[in-house]
């Protein structure tokens, strides 16, 4: 070991002075085999007790990717790494004369450098992309081997919403150390999973893959994908040996034939070749949507099934009940021997002692694809814009003397003409226009994520504050056969009561598209419990008489109010002060004395964080 780690050190250190020269390529292939050489023997060791085992080949993971990070610098050394590349004789003299020097003898002059035996893995799609991240994590380890010493069970975790099943799948990835893990998700949430992660696993490091995965950690623990663009990295995920992976909304795969579901299965069988009994978990608050066809999907990728027949496990359970299909105490027995091998469903209703009777949930989603970019690009100009006015107002002053620092004062004054202006302009080129722009390019994904919320929990209201936020969502709800009530301001008394009591009396009718100012007072809709707010509110009232149609007398379960929220952007800042502005107003109602702030002040404090961001950034000196 302490040859390795010695050998490493010396590629370290030539690497640093600057080219890769044959001596370094020959020391660097020459460590990959003895590492890969090492590696088999401490796994074939017999005389060695588990935990023995378990240290020595962490130790040995921990220099591999030492070697493989170095590698990155270099493509000519990555390529010696691939399975096909030669072994130089060089290389093969340099191996068995370190181990010499180091005592070891080797069995003879022609070592056979071959990879030990493994079983044949079935074969996986080809990838469309292998990001280079992922080339050097896996370059850490190229000789990995199978694991077939774990063994964690599997889990259908079914709480309703608002439960916390992101947060027991993580922490339960972290009792059974099932890492690397892979989580499959709808793209409304694989945000909010990292986010989840940071605060439940925090000593494990999260990456998101966006489009073809170019900006991922391949050295990440936990590897977040989203369903859409699962088909492109199907390849390399089967590869990476994953010892856990979870499925979010796994009523997602219940089609078989369905592209998406075909890849999951593909994965969790990969994985299961790999790693014995692995971490397996799907999360759904919807595990039985038609019949009994919709589980058979969930249940092949737990490995509870295969496509035809019960796997080991559940036949073995049900020939322990002592029936046959034709005994009358069958189903039920049967039913039993499933949700024994491990299906878990709370409600709200039942754990209502244990949580909050109204709680504000935040998923942060990423805005992809031009629209993000360009609602970027227009909140760089706006702070650029700002900055310019402030200064102009700081050369225009009449004394010269030079002071270091930004001026506060300045600042607020800056943004209060800028919100002046905003008010009174026409064109696209302000603060507000920004925040439609920023609701326009969430309103497909609030709009999912109300749809899976419908789908698994039942009634949803859905707010946004701009009506083409609402047309874009009636549209997706339409695509997606989500039967849905508008309750908009330019209806009639009758249009709008008759709407209502659709969303209220029809069990079909899932749904209320509601304006948050149209609809956000004088109407009852406690039959749903969940709200999603696809748009933001200026001011913490408008919200709390928003989730207040749902949370009112007659409700009989804890409501839950999810917040989209576009993640780096004015978005982000504006929840933030709006969650301010409420902790002022329940102080306000304990007596404090605090001025319980309107809308300005949220859009007048959003625009100066705004512009401290950008002078803090780039400072300007000024005179007085």
């Amino acid at each position: 070991m302490s040859v390795l780690a010695g050998a490493v050190r010396e590629i370290q250190t030539a690497l640093r002075s600057g080219r890769v020269t044959p001596a370094t390529r020959t020391k660097f292939q020459a460590a990959a085999l003895m590492l890969r050489d090492e590696r088999a023997r401490v796994r074939a060791e017999q005389n060695s007790t588990e935990r023995h085992r378990a240290e020595q080949l962490k130790r040995l993971d921990d220099i591999a990717k030492t070697l493989a990070m170095n590698a990155v610098r270099d493509q000519s050394l990555m390529a010696l790494l691939a399975e096909d590349a030669v072994v130089s004789d060089e290389a093969r003299s340099l191996k068995r004369e370190v181990l010499r020097t180091a005592g070891i003898e080797t069995s003879s002059e022609t070592d056979v450098d071959e990879a030990p035996p493994v079983e044949s893995l079935p074969a996986v799609s080809k990838p469309r992309v292998v990001p280079q991240s992922v080339v050097s994590r896996q370059m850490a380890n190229p000789f990995l081997a199978p694991d077939f010493s774990a063994g964690h069970r599997t889990f259908l975790l079914a709480d309703e919403p608002g439960l916390g099943k992101t947060a027991q799948a993580l922490l339960a990835a972290e009792a059974a150390n099932a890492y690397p893990l892979l989580v499959v998700v709808p793209n409304v949430v694989k945000t909010n999973w990292v986010r989840e992660a940071g605060l439940w696993t925090p000593r494990r490091s999260a990456t998101v893959i966006h489009g073809n995965g170019d900006s991922i950690d391949g050295f990440a623990d936990i590897v977040v994908v989203n369903y859409e663009v699962l088909d492109r990295h199907v390849g390399w995920l089967g590869d990476f040996g994953f010892r856990g992976m979870v499925v979010d909304e796994a009523h997602f795969i219940k089609n078989k034939t369905s592209q998406r579901s075909r890849h999951v299965l593909e994965l969790s069988e990969r994985i299961r070749s790999f790693t014995a009994r692995p971490l397996l978990m799907a999360l759904t608050g919807t595990p039985l949507i038609n019949d009994i066809e919709d589980f058979l999907a969930i249940w092949q990728f737990l490995g509870w099934i295969d496509e035809k027949k019960p796997r080991a496990d559940l036949m073995d359970a049900l020939a322990g009940t002592g029936l046959s299909p034709a005994d009358p105490g069958f189903d039920a027995a049967a039913r039993r021997c499933v949700v024994d091998l491990g299906i878990v469903r709370r409600r709200k209703v039942d754990v209502a002692a244990d949580i909050p009777p109204r709680r504000i949930a935040d998923l942060p989603v990423e805005l992809d694809g031009p629209a993000g970019r360009s609602i970027r690009a227009a909140e760089r100009d706006l702070a650029r814009r700002m900055v310019a006015r402030y200064s102009d107002a700081l050369a225009n002053r009449r004394s010269g003397e030079l002071v270091e620092g930004i001026d506060h004062d300045l600042v607020r004054q800056v943004a209060r003409w800028e919100q002046k202006d905003a008010a009174a302009a026409t064109d696209g080129d302000n603060v507000f226009a920004m925040m439609r722009r920023i609701g326009q390019a969430k309103a497909g994904l609030a709009a999912d994520y109300a749809a899976q919320l419908a789908r698994s929990a039942g009634k949803v209201v859905f707010f946004a504050k701009h009506v083409d936020v609402m047309d874009v969502a009636e549209e997706t709800f339409t695509k997606q056969g989500v039967r849905f009530s508008s309750i908009r301001g330019d209806q009639s008394a009758t249009a709008r009561q008759r709407n209502i009591d659709a969303f209220v009396d029809d069990p079909g009718v899932t749904v209320a598209v509601c304006s948050l100012t149209a609809a956000g007072v004088g109407i009852n809709l406690q039959v749903a419990s969940n709200i999603v707010l696809a748009e933001l509110s200026w001011t913490a009232a408008e919200q709390t008489q928003a989730i207040d149609r749902s949370h009112r007398i007659g409700q009989t379960e804890p409501v839950t109010a999810w917040r989209i929220i576009a993640a780096q952007t004015i978005d982000a800042r504006i929840a933030e002060l709006i969650d301010g502005k409420a902790g002022l107003a329940a102080a306000a109602l304990d007596g404090s004395e605090e001025e319980v702030g309107s809308s300005a002040d949220v859009q007048h404090e959003a625009l100066v964080a705004l512009l401290t961001a950008e002078l803090e950034a780039a400072p300007i000196s000024r005179r007085t």
